[in-house]
């Protein structure tokens, strides 16, 4: 689980409440948060957390991880809820939604599966343990010390939704003060060892045990610009225009570069191709793939291979590629918020859509362009109808920002060349 591409956090799920009812009024919402603590089932997941606790390395830098990780949950879990329908079905190998970035629900689901199934028979026996003495069970499977030590915890909530009479503040501070009366826990924002989530969204709530210190999408990007996007993003949308060997895939629009590089360590059998018109991106780009060298150089302590990956700098109306040469383009095109404007992107979008026509093949070429500006990008390609047509589209949160991904096909049209570079 750990392995997976596309998911940001872990956690496993203590208990998970469909429609939950809050009350009105503040006191009395935060004092059934309070109630709900006791009644949770604990047993399972804490045995979940110890194993997972043997199994993973230890983080030296802890301090700087955990503000990263919140921070990173923070954008995960406003839209968690959505692609929740497609993972109902999930067998627990791979993620169901390639391009949401945000498939935690499924993989907790299945850790948490794998908790109950293996510790059913000794339930029952556990039960007399939570409550009076949870805090000794957890501390032994840490590094079996003989004398249990008391545990460290801190609460995060996550909250979305508008008809909340509490904040997520409010809700972690009186949620935290039972779990710290439950267990007999001490409490630590920054040092902890159980970091306990209560995921609110809508009427919906999720009790769980982070399994995970920092974000998993944090892998390849050592230098980050203003807009890089998450490698499990850019994970998610290369997997929904499924490359094959030898494809050449480019990003035209590759800012830092996550998706080429991303692609190039999940797919080294493909040929990747990234460029950006702007040179300090292509620079970032650039020292992000020296970095992924060097750590594989040190992986294999012998020289390493490289990566099938090159980058350019140059115009997105312009490219210095052949007519039809392309098999797949993937690419973060720009929101109109930190980088170009709205208005900018009602001439980019169409003249981008043209060239990618241009340099894609006709017939078996695809494109999966990401966006929030999704009026501009509907009249874009509208206009554009006659060389891609629009496959699938899927909702993404991009740092709270809702955004789509539009998987689009090429059609057999032959696009006008502006000139011939050749």
């Amino acid at each position: 689980v750990h392995r997976l591409r596309s998911v940001d956090n872990l956690f496993v799920v203590v208990q998970e409440f469909k429609d939950y009812q809050f009350k009105e009024n503040k006191e009395d919402a935060l004092k059934d948060l309070e109630d709900l603590v006791k009644k949770l089932p604990w047993t399972d997941p804490l045995k979940v957390w110890e194993l997972n606790n043997s199994l993973k390395k230890k983080k030296t830098k802890r301090k700087k991880h955990n503000l990263q990780s919140t921070a990173s949950k923070e954008k995960l879990n406003d839209d968690g809820e959505e692609e929740r329908t497609d993972q109902k079905d999930a067998s627990g190998q791979e993620d169901i939604e390639p391009a949401s970035g945000q498939d935690t629900e499924e993989t907790q689901g299945v850790v948490s599966q794998n908790g109950d199934d293996d510790n059913e028979q000794s339930e029952a026996k556990d039960e007399l343990h939570v409550g009076s003495g949870g805090e000794t069970k957890a501390g032994d499977g840490k590094k079996g010390e003989g004398d249990a030590k008391v545990l460290k915890f801190r609460v995060t909530c996550n909250r979305a939704g508008d008809k909340h009479s509490f904040t997520s503040n409010e809700a972690a501070r009186d949620f935290g003060g039972a779990v710290q009366e439950h267990f007999q826990w001490k409490a630590d924002m920054t040092n902890f060892d159980v970091e306990v989530l209560l995921n609110i969204h809508n009427n919906e709530v999720v009790v769980g045990i982070a399994l995970t210190e920092e974000s998993l999408h944090r892998r390849n990007i050592t230098h980050f610009g203003p807009t890089t996007l998450r490698s499990t993003l850019a994970y998610g949308m290369l997997r929904l225009c499924d490359p094959q060997p030898t494809d050449i895939i480019v990003d035209p629009m590759c800012g830092t570069g996550a998706i080429p590089i991303e692609g190039a360590m999940e797919w080294p059998s493909c040929y990747h191709i990234a460029g950006d018109n702007n040179p300090q991106a292509v620079k970032r780009a650039a020292n992000n793939i020296c970095s992924l060298l060097k750590k594989n150089e040190n992986k294999e302590s012998s020289t390493s291979s490289g990566i099938p990956l090159d980058i350019i700098q140059w115009d997105i109306c312009n490219l210095p590629l052949r007519t039809g040469s392309v098999d797949i383009i993937v690419t973060d095109m720009p929101f109109g918020k930190r980088i170009g404007s709205k208005k900018k992107n009602w001439d980019l979008y169409p003249a981008c859509l043209m060239e990618m026509g241009r340099i894609c093949t006709p017939g078996t070429g695809r494109a999966v362009l990401l966006t929030q500006d999704k009026k501009c990008f509907a009249k874009a390609l509208s206009r554009m109808g006659h060389i891609w047509r629009k496959n699938q589209t899927v909702w993404v949160n991009v740092g709270g920002l809702h955004a789509a991904v539009y998987l689009l096909k090429r059609t057999w049209e032959r696009a006008e060349e502006k000139r011939s570079f050749w």
